[in-house]
């Protein structure tokens, strides 16, 4: 099992910060950091920007993206508090859900997941396609309800009722709220402002896709708190600009952030939403899944079809639509990692495949 670490010794730009909230159970490592930046020279011909890619796809812990970061502070307190389980909630395959079980385990902890599911799959055996079977291979608990289920009832009351069902079964669970996203787990993306400006660069634009409102709200926080002059471009993949504007402003006010501490700054000074969720959440469109193809097939970078497909295609398509608001810009891509969601594409994925690439070998006796 790893090792607990308490404290939690924050960069001097976050000491001077002293209105925030500090994480009281300091941090666990959980990750592979720093993540490398590299520049990224994608399809279509030259572009008027140059991009470059931090990788936190790399982070390690069974290819888990940027979820490792929100864990190390949020199991930190689990650990430090002596809770024995730790239950959190997403679609069927979320990787915030495979994360936290892996991370679980490390810690010895017993993971509960309840995982939204449509309502003909529900009362069924899940599978073990893509995040499902890490899940299952470590043994976390699956508790599946319906997408109907999941929109009347909410994320918050269902976390709540099966933590009353483990209490009374004598367990101390921890809840996890979904993506990690709350004051604490945002604290993981403060920490990776400092690691960004210690690898040096400049950049006018940070673009990553938002899914639940926790990486955008640190790293906003954490720019705007440490003098970076980078604009930060939320592609949300679900709901709307309104929603991750009020989501977002409630993290910060969680963690001290508020609009009277920041000199009059809200949310929505602190970054842009842009729309990027297309046909639906974790529904792709075969545009998306060709450029998840494309950029695979010439520079290696894998993208996963709900989070980080969705947001480079949206800001591409930007860039293309309005080149000369570009021109000259240094932007910085955040791959948020989520591999394992690709397989549950794998239909969607063959309409898109070149078939000439898979051919029947002629062997020479």
């Amino acid at each position: 099992m790893f090792e607990h670490e308490s404290p939690y010794d924050s960069p001097n730009w976050l000491k001077q910060a002293d209105f925030l909230a500090k994480p009281a159970s300091g941090r666990v490592r959980l990750g592979q950091f720093p993540t490398p930046v590299h520049r990224w020279d994608l399809p279509g011909g030259p572009l008027p920007c140059e991009v470059y890619v931090k990788r936190d796809d790399l982070t390690g812990m069974q290819l888990s993206g940027n979820k490792v970061r929100k864990l190390e502070f949020l199991l930190a307190q689990a650990k430090g508090e002596d809770f024995d389980s730790v239950i959190t909630i997403g679609g069927i395959q979320s990787n915030h859900c495979r994360a936290t079980a892996v991370a679980s385990r490390y810690l010895g902890l017993e993971p509960h997941l309840i995982l939204r599911n449509s309502r003909a799959k529900a009362d069924s055996d899940p599978g073990l396609t893509g995040n499902l079977l890490v899940e299952r291979l470590v043994g976390a608990r699956i508790h599946q309800v319906t997408k109907e289920e999941y929109t009347k009832v909410g994320s918050v009351a269902l976390c709540e009722q099966l933590e009353r069902q483990l209490r009374e079964e004598g367990k101390r669970p921890y809840v996890i709220p979904v993506g990690g996203s709350n004051a604490l787990g945002t604290w993981g993306y403060l920490n990776f402002v400092e690691e960004l400006s210690r690898q040096g660069g400049e950049f006018t634009d940070i673009v990553m896709a938002c899914g639940s409102g926790g990486t955008t709200a640190g790293i906003a926080l954490g720019c705007y708190l440490a003098g970076l002059s980078a604009k930060v471009r939320a592609y949300i993949v679900c709901d709307d600009e309104e929603y991750f504007y009020s989501y977002c402003q409630e993290i910060l006010d969680g963690m001290g952030a508020t609009a009277a501490a920041l000199g009059g700054k809200s949310a929505r000074d602190l970054f842009t939403c842009v729309q990027a969720k297309g046909a639906g959440y974790a529904i792709s469109t075969s545009e998306e899944l060709a450029r998840v193809r494309q950029v695979a097939e010439s520079t290696g970078v894998v993208l996963d079809p709900v989070y980080s497909g969705k947001a480079l295609h949206a800001f591409m398509g930007d860039v293309e639509a309005d080149p000369e608001a570009w021109r000259g810009r240094r932007v910085l891509f955040l791959h948020t990692g989520g591999l394992l969601g690709m397989y549950d594409k794998e239909d969607q994925l063959l309409g898109v495949m070149d078939r000439g690439m898979a051919t029947r070998m002629q062997v020479q006796s």
